[in-house]
């Protein structure tokens, strides 16, 4: 009869073990190996060799550059403490006080004309149908197809002196107009900018015509009814139904902007003097050609932070508006 009761208490005292949060050692191994355990651990082990790779390619160059921005270093001799210094260059070296200006400059052309013409296109081409309208954006699109170096040697032999654009203002009588446009201290820059809109239109047109095709044709119906012209309906339907494509061109755009190097590389290098200058221009002088090492990762820190910090905000406003 003891043993009996023994044996009553202890099956028992299990629920209350259980209850009061102490499982037995197997049902706790059970919990710990659940399966959605399993699943997490079975992901990182995936993830694992991508973020090693990750963090000794993207992540420890980008500290070390971080450190070296705050050194003088010509990269042969050893480094001395620069603090500050190489940053606030920005507001006191001349040169890089252009280069930010001509930036902006080329946010102009790089950004906001092929989100405008893009934009427009796509509202001329995607609600009706135009004759040949599939072969105009293959051919607008075309500069994507194409790298940024035969972009750039492309246009450097549209631009040269014996080159197709001063040919065709000579046939047209206009041989006055005609010069260097890559060697004019004037032209070198919008010449630039007009090669870089060109590049970056097609894509915004692609992108703003797919977002077109989601737009559902009851709104536009809909705001015909009301007595909505062409512009009005632009406005009203078109413009905030592509809200999420002009997040994308925006990012992209204002990013090849801030950015743009082998364009201005190959075709003027940042000449002539500094008429075309970029920050990443002066970033590959002070790296390469006369080296402060220290400068150029200053330099790349606050193009970085520039990109990081635009991205966020277009982000944010999108976010913000849907």
């Amino acid at each position: 009869m003891a043993t009996l009761k023994e044996g009553t208490r202890s099956k028992a005292a299990i629920p209350d073990a259980a209850a009061a949060g102490r499982l037995p050692r197997g049902a706790r191994s059970t919990r710990l190996a659940s399966p959605r355990s399993r699943r997490r651990l079975l992901g990182l082990a995936y993830l694992a060799p991508a973020l090693v790779i990750y963090a000794f390619v993207v992540l420890m160059p980008a500290g070390q550059g971080l450190q070296l921005s705050f050194y003088h270093w010509d990269g042969v001799t050893s480094a001395t403490w620069a603090g500050f210094g190489n940053y606030t260059g920005f507001l006191t070296d001349d040169t890089l006080r252009q280069a930010v200006t001509h930036t902006l400059f080329f946010i102009l052309f790089f950004s906001v004309l092929p989100i405008i013409l893009g934009m427009v296109s796509a509202a001329l081409t995607s609600r009706r149908d135009v004759r040949g309208a599939g072969v105009y954006r293959s051919i607008i699109f075309l500069p994507q197809v194409l790298t940024p170096a035969v972009t750039a040697v492309v246009w450097k032999q549209i631009y040269a002196p014996e080159g197709p654009l001063n040919s065709v203002l000579t046939a047209f009588g206009l041989g006055g107009l005609t010069r260097g446009w890559l060697g004019d201290f004037t032209w070198a820059l919008p010449a630039l900018g007009l090669a870089g809109t060109w590049a970056a239109y097609g894509l915004c047109m692609v992108l703003f015509v797919a977002g077109t095709q989601n737009i559902p044709g009851e709104l536009y119906d809909a705001a015909r009814m009301d007595g909505a012209g062409p512009v009005r309906e632009f406005f009203t339907v078109t413009l905030p139904g592509l809200r999420g494509q002009l997040a994308v061109v925006l990012t992209l755009t204002l990013l090849g902007a801030i950015r743009v190097f082998d364009i201005v590389w190959l075709t003027t290098k940042g000449g002539p003097g500094t008429s075309t200058i970029t920050p990443t221009v002066v970033l590959y002088q002070r790296a390469f050609t006369n080296p402060d090492v220290g400068a150029a990762c200053a330099i790349g820190v606050v193009l970085a932070l520039v990109s990081l910090i635009v991205s966020l905000v277009v982000v944010k406003l999108s976010e913000g508006d849907d």
